[in-house]
């Protein structure tokens, strides 16, 4: 009878085996939040383990019918993930991992990747938490990455999972924020600052860039910037596109007043050192506790510009306006002063985008070599924590990658599913090191299938952009390195004759554009010859040259099976495994258990050790 002690030692031992990776639990505070619908019927809560690769979600909306979740792409909903759930009118409940086959109809997935932690039911809400992996091995499953993810939401008014588009909603949501407010301190002698542009009349064209020449906050000794956010006039909301705070040097002659950034007067296009910014779709930022923006000593700026961009496209009349920045400062240091670096494509004519575009490449190159003779002092290293990315309403991905002695080293910052509605100020998971000598590439991929004439680089949003702005320490001179390619090379490849850039640009005007042209454009502008820009606070310009090196994609990471397995990508383990069944409880609540293959293959030949044992000790 000593077997018997033994097997449920060993029992016991299977079914506590720890699980692969830290999961949140059914009761664990989810960090993020929003409402994914103008109503604010429907609410979703999220957090993620960023080493595990496992991110959980809670889902509550006001219905006592099906609830759903999941990720789909910009373009349609069909093919996109949706985790479904619900609880019966007899308290049992139901979960499945789903995808959409079409617009209407949900089909259940072959591998079920979703791990319910918790779904009930009460008399106004249907609330479902799971956790799924960043990136399963089921072929249904969107990854969900550091881009910016589509959220799909969805529910019914009863327990038959179908689409309404009444009640269907995406939402692009960054998912994998890094540091949440919560995290970071709050000094008690903060002090607001708030520098705006004053009851301007907004003008009643499409695009106006506005200027003013603000002072900084005059303290006697230094303080830090920790934290901005946008000063917006409710009813304005959607006019403004960004707020840029720019610092001035301060050998500056500044004008007074508020003029058009780029018009007539060239002396309120001075100062271009970003220190700050906010474009639509963001929301406050708070540095890193180590970091912040210097004021009061003699080598800060004392005068910034402030430019605000309103995109009043359906020209209303009598428009005021009182939008800007917030800033938080405070007397309690930081370890390192910051500073912005500007990056990307420089934005003029000569950047050109063809009509009729499925994906079309631009790119603007930054060679550092030069940067400490620039700076006008030694320069130390760089370190990037964070960045901004940017372009117009063409733009649908971006990234920002690193080159040393010639070999490509990482890739920075990137943003594969690009949405204009939503720029915000981004943490980096891990610090980058940039090195004297060092090449930055920004890439910038775009799409015009809805146009039918070029688009120009230029500050209209009907024009483009492709920049990035890297957010650093410790700051120094260098306010912006861009490049563009020679446009006179880049018209002769295309058959046509140009002088100089100006004919070079009009030549484009010229070309049929068709796929094979396209594509024809984008190689001559990537092997042309780049002119790279170098600006410091001070207005000193330098240029260099160079040459676009090639991007070698970074290889995906493995892929999570739902018995809790990680698979490599050369491996040809078959998708399929599915997770046990939850136990259902009264409640209308799963209490879910899995075990790892480990686990169970331990169970497996300790049984089969047990049985054997058992026999020996039954014939003895």
């Amino acid at each position: 009878m000593a077997c018997a002690p033994r097997f449920r030692l060993l029992l016991l031992m299977v079914l506590v085996a720890p699980s692969q990776g830290t999961r949140l639990g059914p009761t664990s505070r989810l960090r993020y939040s929003r409402f994914l619908d103008p109503s604010n019927v429907v609410f979703l809560s999220w957090d993620f383990d960023l080493e595990a690769e496992i991110i959980t979600f809670e889902l509550r909306v006001q219905t006592t019918g099906w609830v759903g979740l999941g990720v789909t792409n910009r373009y349609t909903i069909v093919g996109g993930d949706l985790v479904v759930g619900g609880v019966l009118p007899d308290g049992h409940v139901y979960f499945s991992d789903r995808h959409l086959v079409d617009e209407d109809t949900l089909q259940e997935d072959g591998s079920q990747d979703a791990e319910l932690l918790g779904l009930t039911e009460d008399a106004v809400y249907t609330t479902m938490r799971f956790s799924r992996p960043f990136r399963s091995c089921d072929p249904h499953d969107q990854d969900i990455t550091s881009d910016t993810m589509r959220v799909l939401a969805a529910y019914g008014l009863d327990d038959t999972p179908r689409l309404d588009r009444e009640r269907t909603f995406v939402k692009s949501i960054f998912l994998l924020q890094i540091v949440h407010p919560d995290d970071l301190d709050t000094p008690e002698d903060t002090i607001i600052h708030d520098l705006e542009i004053t009851d301007f009349l907004v003008p009643e064209e499409d695009t106006t860039y506005a200027c003013t020449f603000l002072p900084l906050p005059i303290v006697r000794k230094k303080h830090h910037i920790y934290k901005f956010e946008p000063k917006l006039v409710n009813h304005n909301e959607t006019m403004v596109h960004h707020i840029l705070v720019y610092a001035c040097g301060n050998a500056s002659a500044l004008p007074t007043g508020i003029s058009d950034c780029y018009g007539a007067d060239p002396a309120f296009s001075l100062c271009s050192q970003v220190i700050v910014g906010w474009a639509v779709g963001g929301m406050s930022y708070q540095f890193p506790d180590d970091v912040g923006v210097s004021i009061g000593t003699p080598l800060d700026p004392q005068w910034i510009r402030l430019e605000v961009h309103y995109s009043n496209f359906r020209n209303l009349p009598g428009v005021r306006d009182s939008s800007g920045i917030r800033m938080y400062y405070t007397a309690k240091l930081r370890k390192y002063d910051m500073g912005v670096l500007q990056l990307g494509f420089l934005t003029f004519p000569i950047h050109f985008i063809p009509p009729g575009a499925e994906s079309f490449l631009s790119y603007g190159l930054c060679k550092t070599e030069r940067f400490e003779e620039i700076n006008g002092a030694p320069m130390p290293d760089i370190q990037v924590y964070g960045y901004l990315l940017h372009t117009h309403l063409a733009g649908r991905a971006l990234q920002a990658v690193q080159y040393r002695n010639g070999t490509q080293l990482r890739t920075i910052c990137k943003d594969d599913s690009y949405d204009f509605n939503l720029q915000e100020t981004r943490d980096l998971p891990h610090r980058v090191e940039i090195k004297p000598g060092d090449d930055l590439l920004i890439e910038c991929h775009y799409q015009t299938l809805d146009r039918d004439s070029l688009t120009f680089g230029g500050p209209s949003t009907t024009n483009e952009m492709c920049l990035i702005f890297l957010f650093y320490y410790p700051r120094n001179n260098i306010s912006s390195c861009q490049g563009y390619p020679d446009i006179i090379s880049v018209a002769r490849e295309l058959g046509e004759e140009a002088a100089d850039s100006m004919e070079g640009v009009m030549a484009m005007n010229n070309v049929d554009w068709t796929p094979e042209s396209i594509r024809k454009a984008e190689k001559a502008c990537k092997e042309a010859q780049q002119t790279v820009i170098i600006k410091t606070i001070d207005e000193i310009v330098e240029n260099t040259t160079g040459w676009i090196p090639e991007i070698t994609p970074m290889p995906q990471g493995p892929c999570l099976e739902s018995w809790g397995g990680k698979v490599e990508l050369q491996d040809k383990t078959p998708a399929g495994f599915r997770v046990a069944p939850g136990a259902l409880s009264a409640a209308g609540t799963v209490t879910p258990w899995y075990l790892p293959l480990a686990a169970l293959l331990f169970g497996q030949g300790a049984f089969s050790w047990l049985l054997a044992t058992q026999q020996d000790t039954l014939s003895s």
